[in-house]
């Protein structure tokens, strides 16, 4: 393996390749879709900047990465600190994984961070056992569950209750993204959605009560190389739960992502909120893996 360092949408484009590969060689295995990476991609980050590392083989395609990702100005739903994320083959060996994680943990120390947090999938004895010896601990237990849903030609679309329309971002040009709704922090996330190769503003979903005002959103992402959808994020605001909003977003959504011709879509939801993990699987998502949250030491 070759190591390289790049950064910016440069490393997102390469991070999306090697994500790519891994989905290819494996149905489910891993923890990330290449859309999931390009959402984070959405807000600005102050290590949108920072030298990754990837490894190429001689062919120049990527076998592996070592990815910082910085959530502590803006924290997501699962994490709040410098979030790593070491990215392998599904056929890779346990030296080669061991030397991700070390040469890794190394990189982000010389950057100046003393800790890191990832998210671990429970049944991965081989990653836990390596971080275990590096002084990681389980910080949070069970902090998501990971579900798949296979797509079949019996699908159904919610009634969506009156007084509200689902249109697609591609239809509201002339709002502000919904996601930017009554936010005053200056963030036009539009400017960073339309910089993602797998971003459609087709698939970027949006329900609108009868002032045009958002009642809640969904994004839906297709990869085309590798025939997966990915749900990520869904919210219905506050004043509007509890109407069906979201079973209408989720199945028009999934709809929508097999007519473009997705075979599997994956969706990730907390346990903290069980009427999320309720509405997915009874609109048959199924849950593959629970993954909890450990933090440790960039040295030992």
């Amino acid at each position: 393996m070759h190591e390289q360092q790049l950064s910016g949408l440069e490393a997102l484009e390469m991070t999306t390749r090697l994500l790519q590969r891994q989905r290819n060689a494996h149905a489910t295995k891993g923890l990330y879709e290449a859309a999931e990476l390009q959402f984070w991609w959405s807000k600005p980050r102050p290590s949108d900047q920072l030298d990754q590392l990837f490894w190429l083989d001689d062919a120049g395609a990527p076998v592996a990465a070592a990815i910082l990702v910085d959530f502590t100005d803006g924290p997501s739903l699962l994490y709040h600190e410098i979030t790593f994320c070491p990215l392998v083959m599904p056929n890779a060996s346990p030296d080669d994984l061991a030397h991700i994680i070390d040469r890794g943990l190394a990189h982000a120390a010389e950057l100046g961070f003393t800790s890191v947090e990832l998210e671990v999938d429970q049944a991965d004895s081989s990653t836990r056992r390596l971080l275990n010896v590096r002084g990681f601990t389980v910080q949070e237990e069970g902090m998501l569950v990971e579900c798949w849903l296979t797509v079949t030609d019996e699908r159904e679309i919610s009634p969506l209750s009156d007084g509200y329309t689902l249109v697609s971002r591609a239809e509201t040009d002339h709002l502000p993204h919904h996601m930017n709704h009554r936010r005053a922090n200056g963030l036009n996330i539009d400017d960073r959605l339309t910089q993602l190769s797998l971003y459609r503003r087709d698939l970027d979903l949006v329900v609108l009560d009868a002032d045009d005002e958002p009642a809640g959103w969904g994004i839906f992402w297709y990869d085309p190389v590798t025939g997966t959808g990915v749900v990520e994020p869904m919210r219905t605001m506050d004043d509007h739960q509890k109407r069906g909003l979201a079973r209408h977003i989720l199945t028009a959504g999934v709809d929508r992502l097999a007519k473009a011709g997705a075979k599997r879509i994956s969706i990730g939801y907390d346990p903290v909120n069980p009427a999320s993990g309720h509405l997915y699987r009874s609109v048959g998502f199924e849950p593959c893996t629970t993954n909890d949250l450990l933090s440790g030491p960039t040295s030992i």
